[in-house]
């Protein structure tokens, strides 16, 4: 046994969440900042440069990809995501025998699609969400305290970074992908490495989502987006910043497939090019670092030791450890789904941005039924795509409370996990297709109930646990230096 809007505020100081940040560790954070803040002024200065138009300040030329609002229509990106054909004419499609491609035939694919050479604005994407101007599109997207629906938007990120990825890969004036199996390649998310909330979202605003690559490798491509509040008179804001890995494959070996190079001409694109190269890098080397293949480091195996004696030894299996502590176990939160037609994308499985929305609504719910309140979303601390989720499947989502933690700033503190798995219905067994991890906040006041903390059982768990105190370490850190100013000279 082992152990409604939101804006940001000054991080004061923190209890357990990151006093025991090793210098090591509080460099890597730092890093991590300044990247998040550089990225913001970088795209900043190339959009006021006109390299990347926004629909404020033109509308013409052809890195535009203005989009035009259809509230009857969910779709509302540059090269829609979705599948346009009918079901039945997939169904048929997927009948029809398809022979493996030569080598002769994969090279007739890439001359029809030479790799030609791509300037960083000729990826550029944006959507307008005019909420300033429609009532109805609000109501869409209003929730229950009144605020905008982030699972929503989220699910509009995704679609956003497959478009930026499809058009880097075809150019700048695409406007419809049409069959998959014609271009002879496809890509799909890799992971997002995270999405950070900067500022609250404003429903009298409206809120601009934009993006383009920054960064190629051999077959695959770093796109950086982010959320804007514009117009009313007030200066643009950055409420969101993320980034998504995409990755290329051919579309009938499946095998890796190369991405177009990237040119670079400015200083700023100089930047982002590197910025984009060492978030690659150093994604592979915290996978290298990650508690599923290395152990933990000794200051964190004391303090999950120490935490343990205080609150979990001694404790009979089933009893309750303490008033404000819950077992691990105890806070899984679940349900099981049909995966319908209706929610695929144009590879013909289901959308990763609908699995987005599921999974951040899921943890939402548990996190508020953890807390016993509403809670805000902060940010999204990472998500794995390990495998496309089929039409007709069973999909599982289980969530579960990871780590809690409490500051002077966020007197609550909770880190979610929710896995994806698919069932097989034939044999019962279940396959991992996405890991999501996502924290929120909770205000208290003197009526609200005190702070609870999870308290891992098993090896696995405290692992976990683990895992949720370096997601909240690094949140915590992240907001504290930026809204402390630490990075404002970058």
């Amino acid at each position: 046994m082992f152990p409604r809007s939101w804006a940001p505020r000054r991080l004061l100081n923190t209890s357990h969440a990151c006093k025991n940040v090793t210098p090591d560790n509080h460099k890597a954070i730092e890093t991590e900042n300044k990247d998040i803040s550089l990225m913001d002024k970088l795209l900043t200065v190339i959009d006021s440069h006109g390299k990347c138009p926004t629909l404020y300040r033109r509308d013409n030329g052809p890195y535009i990809s203005q989009v035009k609002i259809d509230l009857a229509t969910p779709s509302l990106h540059a090269v829609p995501m979705r599948a346009s054909s009918l079901w039945s004419e997939a169904l048929s499609n997927s009948s029809t025998k398809v022979e493996q491609q030569t080598s002769e035939e994969e090279d007739k694919t890439l001359d029809k699609y030479p790799l030609s050479p791509r300037n960083m604005h000729d990826s550029y994407c944006e959507v307008l969400l005019p909420f300033s101007s429609s009532s109805q599109l609000v109501e869409k997207y209003t929730n229950a305290s009144g605020g905008i629906r982030t699972g929503k938007l989220m699910e509009h990120l995704d679609s956003l970074a497959g478009s930026i990825a499809y058009k880097h890969m075809l150019g700048p004036g695409i406007r419809s992908l049409g069959r998959i199996q014609d271009h002879g390649f496809y890509i799909v998310t890799a992971s997002v490495d995270r999405l950070d909330m900067l500022a609250g979202l404003d429903p009298s605003r409206d809120l601009r989502l934009s993006g383009q690559v920054i960064y190629t490798g051999r077959s695959s491509m770093e796109v950086a987006v982010k959320m804007e509040s514009i117009g009313t008179g007030l200066p643009d804001e950055t409420v969101l910043i993320g980034r998504f890995s995409m990755v290329c494959r051919n579309a009938i070996t499946h095998r890796s497939r190369e991405v177009n190079p990237l040119v670079i001409t400015t200083p700023e694109e100089k930047s982002l090019y590197a910025l984009g190269e060492q978030m690659k890098q150093r994604r592979q080397s915290n996978a290298m670092k990650s508690l599923s293949r290395v152990p933990p480091s000794s200051s964190e195996a004391a303090f999950l030791h120490s935490f343990y004696l205080k609150h979990g030894q001694g404790q009979a299996e089933g009893t309750d450890p303490g008033s404000d502590h819950v077992w691990m176990g105890d806070t899984i939160l679940e349900k099981c789904l049909l995966m319908f037609p209706q929610e695929r994308n144009i590879h013909q499985k289901i959308f990763g941005g609908y699995l987005m929305r599921l999974a951040y609504e899921l943890g939402f719910a548990n996190a508020s039924m953890f807390t016993r309140g509403h809670v805000r979303f902060l940010s999204l601390d990472g998500i794995s795509f390990s495998k496309p989720v089929p039409i007709g499947s069973i999909l599982r989502l289980r969530s579960q409370i990871l780590h809690t933690a409490s500051s002077l700033e966020y007197p609550v503190l909770v880190h979610v996990g929710v896995k994806a798995n698919v069932v097989d219905v034939k044999t019962g067994r279940e396959e991992t297709t996405n890991d999501f991890r996502f924290t929120w906040c909770r205000d208290i006041d003197a009526a609200s109930p005190g702070v609870r903390h999870v308290v891992p059982k098993t090896y696995k768990e405290a692992m976990l646990w683990l895992e949720g105190k370096r997601a909240l370490e690094l949140g915590a850190e992240i907001r504290g230096l930026r809204t402390h100013g630490v990075t404002n000279s970058v």
